[in-house]
């Protein structure tokens, strides 16, 4: 029996990354410097965003909810 093809992304590109919580690409930069969202992957010389750590931010497992970030 074969498995289903995944079709769900499992990395993404900056810009996608900031689509994802609406906010321009400078500010999603910011936010990652600050470490209030997770940094990028290194695939070969490409920076990625792992999507299923994008997501645990809303779970606050990734996301530093104590601490003040600002824009």
């Amino acid at each position: 029996m074969r498995s289903a093809k995944r079709t769900e992304k499992l990395v993404v590109k900056e810009n996608t990354a900031a689509a994802m919580f609406d906010m321009t690409t400078t500010e999603f930069r910011e936010l990652v410097a600050q470490g209030a969202l997770p940094g990028p992957v290194k695939i070969g010389n490409l920076k990625r965003w792992r999507v299923d750590l994008l997501h645990t931010v809303f779970d606050a497992e990734a996301a530093r909810p104590e601490e003040e970030f600002t824009l």
